[in-house]
């Protein structure tokens, strides 16, 4: 025995060193690890005890032969836990005196951290049993495999949770309850990982033990504490549970100062928000390390459901800024996440909230243009509360903004043509036209569909709402051009498509569906009303793509003036013609069945009713106001 036991400490591969689960490449390659025997290895993976036995009677051989390991550092009882075979197990801790009870592989394990994973239930009741003293006290370290961890740092308590094992979980802490508290090398107690996975039982069990009272302190940590990954989770009682257990979980937040209002925030956890927020309202007004307030948190991921919790509790928690002097408009704009931006605008009421400056100077508006979030900027400019002749700090106002974003960065002191906002008259028009070096590149005002788009929209709010002001000048390209290949290709693209529509339509006239009276020449199904809706719908597809095709043709007498002022037709007419031509497919379809049987018409119908959904769904709702 000692023989057996000198060499499975030195060289075949069994490490004994509780504190450490690591080996190096050295001893990998020690000359005792030359593998497993074959047999050993086929009857431990299936189980064989008489195949066990029959090798230990082999002298020669019995000496060593449990001792080995696979190149994984793997020995018979890994295997034979890992693959649930517990009679085998039984065999060899009776053969080894519980020496291998303890030994690691290559990852660390032992094999109760197999069993666990796998939930090799009754492999892991027989080690748990195996290990205990003759008091029926489970052995403490180094010799209990309860506290062994493995290189991630996890007890098997840890990776019983993190693989979900529930009942696998209760059995550990029935042995020894005192391992629930356990911090792995995350930080992360066993309660941690119970929360976040809704193991309702397992909770209970950790909570309601004994010792808990005593020993159990909350980490703080990155991942915060228990109730922070309960919020996590999806079980709203493992919530209430901990509310109840320990209260005091309620005041505790994570290194980065977020309680557990800022997570359920950011997960648009609106059960979890409310729960919380009964329990205690004061944390609707608690800030983290960067002061913001869980009201932020669910702007900048566009927690909706969140955003309207927390403002139906405190609706006063929408005045708070954060360290940027950011409110949640600004979050939500700065995210671009336009269901919160949409959601607070319905519910926060004071203008002065929709208008407030950061510490830059930028209102939520100036923001949205500097980041060209299209729909953001949209949502605010035509909201009548917001207004767009405020000025940040560097003397600009939303629009001016956006032009200072596109000039900037892209060529070296090129010249721009500057004028009034209301080119010459009214207040502002007796500024004399100037010239205004700054950087920028190919062309000084260079911007693509959508800048130019929320350009246009800006400059026409501040015409009709800023008459009296006195506003930037406004900037216009020198040299008259703007991202002259991104407009090409822009105009290429609708020509094609228009004409593509114009084609289909235009041949679907002279092959009406259901055909022609051969002696009167007209349609057959000319007086059903389906009929009159394809002949309606079928000419709007034909005329508005050929409106398409004739405009851009015409574009490249002023691609700068038409890409403002026709783009954006030439888009929607093109949007206009496919849902036209869309319609003219469903009734199509619903005239050439056959009346006594309808049903594949409906699917067809639901499936063209569906697709201008599923576009937007996909694409956003911008798809059908701004051009490529």
């Amino acid at each position: 025995m000692d023989i057996r036991r000198r060499g499975w400490k030195t060289g075949t591969g069994i490490n004994t060193k509780f504190g450490s689960a690591g080996y190096s490449e050295s001893e990998r390659c020690l000359d005792g690890m030359v593998g497993m025997d074959p047999e050993l290895y086929k009857a431990a993976t299936h189980g064989k005890v008489k195949i066990l036995k029959q090798l230990l009677q082999d002298k020669d051989k019995s000496d060593i032969l449990l001792w080995s390991t696979t190149p994984q550092r793997n020995t018979a009882l890994h295997l034979a836990a890992l693959h649930g075979h517990a009679e085998f197990a039984r065999e060899v801790l009776e053969t080894t005196k519980n020496e291998l009870l303890v030994a690691r592989n290559g990852d660390g394990d032992t094999p109760l951290h197999l069993a666990a994973k796998e939930d090799k239930m009754k492999v892991a009741d027989l080690l748990v049993r195996w290990q205990k003293d003759t008091n029926g006290d489970a052995k403490t370290p180094p010799e209990s495999p309860l506290v062994m961890t493995n290189r991630a740092g996890n007890t098997p308590l840890h990776e019983a949770m993190r693989q979900g094992r529930s009942d696998m979980a209760l059995l550990l802490l029935n042995v020894d309850p005192h391992r629930g508290h356990d911090l792995n090398g995350q930080k992360e107690s066993p309660l941690h990982m119970a929360a976040r996975e809704g193991l309702e039982d397992v909770v209970r069990k950790i909570l309601e033990s004994p010792w808990v009272e005593e020993e159990y302190k909350p980490s703080v940590s990155v991942r915060g504490t228990a109730l922070h990954q309960a919020v996590l989770g999806r079980k709203i009682r493992i919530v209430e549970i901990l509310l109840e257990k320990r209260p005091e979980l309620i005041d505790l937040t994570d290194s980065d100062g977020n309680n557990a209002l800022h997570y359920a925030a950011q997960k648009d956890r609106h059960r979890a928000v409310e729960l919380l927020l009964n329990h205690r309202t004061e944390l609707a007004y608690a800030c983290n390390n960067q002061k913001q307030t869980p009201l932020h948190v669910a702007a900048h991921y566009g927690s909706a459901a969140a955003i309207k919790a927390l403002l139906r509790h405190c609706p006063d928690v929408a005045e708070m800024t954060d360290a940027a002097g950011h409110n949640a408009f600004h979050a939500a704009v700065a995210s671009g996440k336009t269901n919160a931006l949409r959601c607070l605008i319905r519910l926060v009421r004071p203008a002065e909230l929709l208008n407030r400056v950061d510490s830059s100077g930028n209102t939520p508006l100036h923001l949205a243009a500097e980041k060209c979030h299209v729909q953001s900027a949209l949502l605010l400019v035509k909201d009548k509360r917001v207004d767009p002749c405020i000025r940040n700090r560097g003397d600009h106002t939303a629009r001016s903004l956006l032009e200072f974003r596109s000039a900037q960065g892209r060529t070296t002191h090129h010249q721009v043509e500057i004028r009034s906002a209301d080119g010459g008259g009214g207040g502002g028009g007796d500024k004399p036209h100037t010239n205004l070096e700054i950087m920028s590149g190919d062309s000084e005002m260079d911007m693509d569909a959508y800048e130019m788009y929320l350009w246009k929209e800006l400059k026409r709010q501040e015409s009709k709402r800023c008459r009296k002001q006195q506003l930037p000048p406004l900037a216009v390209p020198f040299d008259r051009r703007t991202s002259h290949k991104y407009f090409e290709r822009s105009v290429e693209t609708y020509i094609l498509v228009a004409t593509l529509i114009a084609t289909v339509t235009f041949a679907a006239t002279f092959t009406m569906p259901g055909g022609y009276d051969q002696t009167k020449g007209i349609a057959l199904h000319g007086h059903n009303n389906a009929f009159k809706i394809f002949i309606i719908s079928n000419t709007v597809a034909m005329c508005s793509s050929i409106v398409v095709v004739v405009c851009f043709i015409w574009a490249w007498k002023n691609p700068v003036r038409f890409m403002v002022n026709q783009l954006l037709w030439g888009h929607r007419l093109t949007i206009i013609a496919c849902l036209a031509m869309l319609v003219s497919l469903m009734t199509t379809v619903y005239i050439t069945v056959a009346p006594t049987s309808r049903w594949p018409a409906y699917v067809v119908i639901a499936i063209g009713m569906c697709t201008p959904g599923v576009v937007v769904l996909i694409l956003g709702r911008e798809v059908i106001f701004v051009p490529l």
